[in-house]
């Protein structure tokens, strides 16, 4: 019964480590899958005349101390612009949208520009667009504007010796209107990575699996080493004594050719009624009675 408790104790506890490793393993090799930022846009307002007098920029932090982007991982980046459909911004056209990404010491790990404008809608489907949502537009449910979406990286990857802490953006326009902006990072998983977010329970049951048979398998061993020498070791140094006494060294330093095997092993034989075996069995109960230290220790050294 107490075999028994102990076993079910330990493969409980392989189990719940086997589960614990996972999670931890996962924890640690599955990186965020995205970021935002708010990005809060400044810029310089003319003296003279109303307007902007200078390219509307930002600085985003994406942190202080701890390394936000995991290193060998790709990522996507993105940048969305509430734009209004003023006539100012359906003039203005094209634009450009720049990005500086800088690390802790403020080197230049890679710098992006993106071009891009509001959609393009014809008058009359915008007639019809207005005539439709304009019960909306009257209840403030819905807004004359549009969610611009630009891809900054497509690919971007953290290097090893300058990890991204700060990012700058500018649009390349004072004549721009913007309602908000806000920066996306999405991390773009593959292999090992992708399998595990789409496949969670699969990916669970092989990853605890693995390691069930892992630490079963050390554990076994373990068990296997620890009981057969406890089993066993005291017969081993039987054997070794009885392949000293029957070598011709020793027995002709000590007992003059006799042997005297069969009385070191404590097993039961059977019993014999000769004499001779008796007379055997007390001569080798005195041989370790009047045995000292110093004729072992002689025997050893001359087999070295």
């Amino acid at each position: 019964v107490f075999k028994g408790g102990m076993l079910g104790m330990i493969v409980a506890t392989i189990v719940w480590v086997s589960i614990f490793l996972y999670i931890v393993f996962y924890y640690l090799y599955m990186p965020s899958l995205s970021h935002t930022r708010q990005v809060h846009l400044q810029f310089t307002a003319c003296e003279t005349e109303k307007g902007v007098c200078s390219f509307p920029s930002a600085h985003v932090q994406l942190t202080k101390k701890q390394q936000l982007l995991m290193i060998g991982q790709r990522y996507k980046m993105f940048l969305s612009l509430e734009m209004p459909e003023s006539p100012a911004n359906i003039d203005l056209g094209m634009f450009m949208v720049c990005a500086r990404m800088v690390d802790k010491g403020g080197v230049l790990v890679s710098n992006s520009c993106r071009a891009t404008m509001l959609h393009y809608r014809s008058q009359f489907l915008n007639f019809l667009y207005t005539c439709v949502n304009s019960p909306f537009f009257l209840f403030g449910s819905k807004e004359e504007k549009q969610l611009i979406t630009i891809e900054l990286y497509s690919d971007f990857e953290e290097h090893q010796g300058h990890q991204v802490t700060d990012i700058y953006l500018e649009i390349q326009s004072r004549f721009i209107e913007l309602y908000s902006a806000s920066l996306h990072i999405q991390a773009h998983l593959s292999g090992l990575r992708y399998l595990m977010f789409h496949w969670p329970l699969l990916s669970a049951i092989v990853g605890v699996s693995s390691n069930l048979f892992i630490l079963a398998f050390i554990f076994s061993l373990s068990w296997y080493h620890l009981y057969m020498q406890n089993e066993h070791g005291g017969t081993m140094f039987l054997d070794f004594m009885k392949k000293s006494l029957t070598s011709r060294s020793f027995r002709g330093r000590v007992w003059g050719g006799r042997s005297y095997i069969e009385d070191l092993d404590p097993r039961p034989e059977k019993q014999s009624g000769s004499s001779s075996e008796n007379d055997e069995s007390r001569s080798s109960q005195e041989f370790f009675k009047a045995g000292t230290g110093e004729e072992l220790g002689y025997y050893l050294d001359g087999e070295d």
